[in-house]
């Protein structure tokens, strides 16, 4: 396999930068990754960028070693796994677009063991804060003199916890995304990978009353195609997602909302393949994380209904 040479007399910093924008726009409009994901590979190889400047300096020349060194670098500077897992993870994905792309002739990440963090049990919120939440922002929007922001703020947070939806694919829900007469939503998830998501009835009670009392208002004028809209009918942006959820609970933020669907199904009953199409996992590893619930309300059904289960139960 030939091999491309580095440029004579280019700066290594430039050849780095030159390859990650690469990369980037390969991710951008191949795979569709949206703008914050491609940011956050930007700054994963930016940063081992700067770790291969004391050795060969170059992401293309860069060695199974450099990267188990990183790895190791991070881990004694207090990352935690998740975080070195989700960078490995990074490295793979470029070091193999550059393999696939005959820009390297071997991969440096390859036998390098990520560390194990499916174990890791995501964040969530107790059923009673979610309720406090919804309850306050179903409050403001059933006040006489209540608006189109306090409108659009409670069916967004129904939506949230209903369809466990990350930020970005709230924002980028448009109003012929939603199909309440079949109580479902279609999103488009990461890599613009589309799926149904199923709404209960007070996400589609509090999304019929933001469509016909509060949309119109704020979008005036507008031909806005976006469903959830700011005061000055433009398209909502993450970082207002976030605002909206940490006013009604300062700890929680949308993707807690996201965990703690999740978490609130399995432990009321549901099977981890329903929960991964609703998250829309592409792996059912990344849906173990809530393994464990799923054993606690199997040993809970074991009990009530295997014979010597019950038994065992009465004779205690």
């Amino acid at each position: 396999m030939n091999v491309p040479q580095p440029t004579p007399g280019k700066p290594e910093p430039c050849r780095n930068a030159q390859l990650v924008r690469e990369y980037v726009t390969c991710l951008r409009v191949e795979r569709g990754l949206r703008p914050l994901t491609c940011e956050a590979y930007v700054r994963d190889l930016q940063q081992f960028s700067e770790h291969l400047e004391e050795t060969s300096g170059v992401l293309q020349a860069a060695t199974r070693e450099d990267v188990a060194g990183w790895m190791e670098h991070l881990r004694t500077h207090d990352r935690t796994d998740r975080s070195v897992a989700r960078k490995l993870s990074c490295l793979r994905g470029f070091y193999k677009w550059m393999l696939l792309d005959k820009r390297i002739a071997h991969d440096p990440t390859v036998n390098i063991e990520a560390p194990s963090t499916w174990k890791v049990l995501p964040k969530s919120l107790a059923e009673s804060e979610v309720n406090g939440m919804l309850e306050q922002t179903a409050m403001a929007a059933s006040h006489p003199q209540a608006g189109g922001l306090q409108l659009r703020d409670h069916a967004l947070m129904e939506l949230l916890y209903a369809g466990g939806l990350r930020a970005g694919e709230i924002v980028s829900l448009r109003v012929e995304d939603l199909h309440l007469d079949q109580q479902r939503a279609q999103v488009r998830g990461k890599g613009d990978k589309e799926r149904i998501v199923p709404l209960g009835n007070a996400a589609c009670a509090a999304l019929q009353a933001y469509l016909e009392r509060g949309r119109a208002e704020l979008a005036g004028k507008g031909l806005q195609r976006a469903l959830f809209l700011s005061v000055r009918g433009k398209p909502l942006t993450t970082q207002v997602v976030w605002s909206i959820v940490k006013g009604t609970n300062s700890s929680a933020s949308p993707h807690k909302l996201r965990h703690s669907c999740a978490t609130h199904m399995v432990e009321h009953g549901a099977d981890l393949r329903s929960v991964q199409t609703l998250l829309g996992h592409a792996d059912i590893a990344t849906t173990q994380v809530y393994t464990h619930l799923a054993l606690g309300r199997l040993k809970e059904v074991h009990r009530m209904h295997h014979p010597r289960g019950r038994r065992r139960t009465e004779a205690a």
